[in-house]
């Protein structure tokens, strides 16, 4: 049996804990913790301080591992440890949080440095009224017109499935190629 590690990163509230929790077969093992500071807590309740983990099969051949990284900056010592052994991450990002959009390009630079692995970028939100248009995010995130943009809805199992299909088959015509 073959496993995957895929690393789910992004901004705080950007979605990370949903999409790992709408696909995984397992409870996902989470380290939410409440949020303390007022201006944090008008966004959401809790916050990852450590990891979300979860799992999907995806035949007898393969099974997907999803660590999801806290958002916080002030938990970003937990990136470079649960990098290690990744054969691919998504940065999720909030379609309807322009203000993020410096911090997760920050991000995806952090992690391409980690190792050099394929990722997706996850345009979360996009079922939302003031989401930003996938054109309009690419060129804001500053990404090259091969990066995978891909719309998202978190909370929807199914493009949660086709993002992760797609990083996916980013592993595995790398590993076919060699490189």
């Amino acid at each position: 049996m073959q496993t995957v590690k895929m690393v789910v990163t992004g901004p705080f509230s950007a979605g990370k804990t949903e999409f790992i929790q709408s696909v995984s077969e397992i409870d996902v093992v989470s380290t939410e913790r409440k949020i303390s500071s007022t201006t944090e807590k008008a966004v959401k309740e809790a916050t990852t301080v450590a990891m979300d983990f979860g799992r999907i099969t995806v035949d007898e051949d393969l099974v997907l591992y999803l660590f999801g990284t806290p958002g916080q900056k002030r938990f970003d010592f937990m990136w470079e440890i649960l990098s290690e052994g990744m054969l691919g991450f998504i940065v999720m990002v909030d379609s309807t949080r322009p203000e993020t959009f410096r911090e997760a390009r920050s991000i995806l630079e952090t992690f391409r440095a980690y190792a050099p692995t394929p990722y997706v970028v996850a345009a979360n939100k996009q079922d939302l009224k003031d989401a930003w248009e996938i054109d309009d995010m690419r060129h804001a995130l500053r990404l090259d017109s091969k990066v995978k943009l891909l719309p998202c809805t978190a909370t929807n199992r199914e493009t949660v499935k086709t993002i992760l299909l797609e990083l996916l088959y980013s592993i595995l015509s790398e590993m076919e190629n060699g490189s």
